[in-house]
């Protein structure tokens, strides 16, 4: 069992939160509209970030990585984690009363190996 202090658990919530707000940034300057960061659906679905791309729903998972030496960072969305991503827009969804709408799911991978991070977006990426 791995042994994570709440100063480590903390780095990587940190983390996550900054390269959320560089996909966000990111996002808007593609064009999209943002609704929603972090939806929650259940005990373990979460949606990193939902936007529109015209009529479009596109729930976001946004990865990134320090290093690359456990994989890049589209290699750490595994099918259980997509299964959960799924479960949470279906949760969007239903919750939001949205029906018969165009939904896409889409990957940022965010590289921090250098001083200046790399943004990949994948459209239609599972």
């Amino acid at each position: 069992m791995n042994n994570i202090s709440s100063k480590e658990m903390q780095s990587t919530r940190s983390k996550g939160t900054e390269s959320e707000s560089l996909a966000s940034e990111f996002i808007l300057n593609k064009g999209y509209e943002i609704i929603k960061r972090n939806f929650k659906f259940g005990r373990s679905s979460e949606i990193d970030i939902i936007a529109k791309d015209g009529n479009t729903i596109v729930f976001f998972e946004v990865k990134s990585r320090k290093s690359f030496e456990y994989g890049s960072p589209i290699e750490s969305v595994p099918p259980a984690k997509r299964k959960a991503i799924y479960h949470a827009a279906k949760g969007y969804l239903y919750i939001n009363k949205i029906e018969n709408a165009d939904c896409r799911f889409d990957f940022i991978g965010i590289d921090l190996r250098r001083d200046t991070p790399e943004i990949t977006h994948i459209e239609n990426a599972f």
